[in-house]
């Protein structure tokens, strides 16, 4: 995996962390994190879970044979 791949993976078990808080207890820990709901950090930090989660779709697909070298 490369990085991007490893930020997108990062990105989205974050989300599942907060969708999991969510769920159980009733708490959204971004929000609380990073001043609410509505606070502009806080959108960006959702947006960018977004985006890691179409980027994580591409890696259900990706070849996960390692490469050799040609001999």
């Amino acid at each position: 995996m490369d990085f991007l791949d490893n930020l997108a993976l990062s990105l989205v078990i974050i989300g599942a962390i907060n969708w999991g808080s969510i769920g159980f207890f009733g708490f959204d820990l971004v929000s609380a994190l990073f001043g609410g709901s509505g606070s502009v950090l806080t959108r960006i930090i959702f947006a960018l879970v977004g985006i890691a989660g179409l980027w994580a779709i591409g890696l259900l697909f990706k070849d996960k044979k390692p490469k050799t070298a040609a001999t």
